[in-house]
């Protein structure tokens, strides 16, 4: 397990390295670079221009100025923002919660239905149940998350005037229940193409679970269908499922982006669309590492727990 372990924290942490060194690279040989949002201001020379690039360190060869923030960066400091020079960690840090709040309230409700719903088609296959929902999670698959998110607010929102159409709560109205209120939409449509995931890989493994030796060993020894279920089938199909938690982070991420922006969530996703539009490239990159090194250590959570979870593993 130590071997594994070391192993595993030297590819994160190259798998880090290539990231940041990509990530870094396409920003500063984009069209315009770093200077191109001082390009635009009226009545800026090319002395002037000069003058900034110098000061910001821009004018070094591209190696020198990666290096330099490396250093920096392992020191604590990620740098300031270009809008108003607010440090990097304290503009991320702001924005943090609203988009743990949103993806954990959307991860439980895929993980706890998805599962339902995948034990429940995998122990009635080819059942109405089973059918109906394997049509709804391949709609769900395949429409995209900005089409639920704008469906939701025209139908609850403009229509039945049930939920809020968006942002984080209303101004004047703070509390518990206003915040849930706007809560609600967001995570049920960043939910439920994660819930179509979860389900079809829970019936899957519940499905592969239920053909076993020792599935059918308890059953002849008269062992109650709900038992069967939950102590052997449930428990053995859930280690698939430590997996694809960690391989859902990115598409969650990802969903979290584009859910943030149509319900205007103040959460990263936001965020980082905002710095693109700023040429925000200090807020850029340190919204592209915190994502980077969130997913490589929930990878590497996920791995442990499978290992810990089934003594039949083995890693050299």
């Amino acid at each position: 397990m130590l071997r594994f372990l070391f192993g595993r924290l030297m590819q994160s942490v190259l798998l880090l390295a290539l990231v940041s060194v990509i990530g870094f690279s396409v920003l500063h040989l984009a069209p315009g670079g770093p200077l191109s949002q001082f390009v635009a201001t009226p009545g800026m020379t090319a002395a002037e221009l000069e003058r900034i690039s110098t000061q910001m360190g821009l004018n070094r060869p591209l190696p020198l100025q990666y290096l330099d923030w490396v250093g920096k960066m392992l020191m604590g400091d990620w740098g300031r923002s270009y809008r108003d020079s607010t440090p990097v960690l304290e503009v991320v840090s702001s924005h943090l919660a609203a988009t743990v709040l949103l993806m954990v309230s959307a991860t439980l409700i895929a993980v706890v239905l998805g599962c339902w719903i995948g034990v429940r088609s995998a122990v009635r296959q080819y059942s109405v149940f089973d059918y109906v929902t394997t049509v709804i999670a391949m709609i769900a698959l395949s429409i995209p998350t900005f089409w639920f998110g704008l469906v939701g607010i025209y139908v609850f929102s403009l229509k039945l005037g049930w939920l809020p159409p968006g942002n984080m709560y209303t101004v004047g109205d703070e509390s518990f229940l206003g915040y849930a209120k706007h809560l609600i939409m967001p995570s049920l449509v960043l939910a439920l193409v994660h819930l179509a995931v979860w389900s079809r890989y829970m019936r899957t493994a519940t499905l592969e679970v239920l053909s076993q030796d020792y599935v059918r060993t308890a059953r002849a020894k008269g062992m109650s269908h709900r038992r069967v279920i939950i102590r052997h089938v449930l428990r053995n199909a859930m280690l698939p499922m430590i997996a694809l938690a960690g391989l859902e982070l990115p598409t969650l991420l990802s969903g979290a982006l584009v859910t943030e922006t149509v319900f205007t969530w103040p959460g990263m996703g936001r965020l980082f669309l905002d710095s693109l539009s700023y040429k925000d490239y200090p807020v850029i990159m340190g919204l592209l590492m915190f994502s980077a090194i969130l997913v490589i250590v929930a990878n590497l959570i996920a791995d442990i727990l499978i290992a810990v979870a089934d003594p039949r593993i083995r890693y050299a």
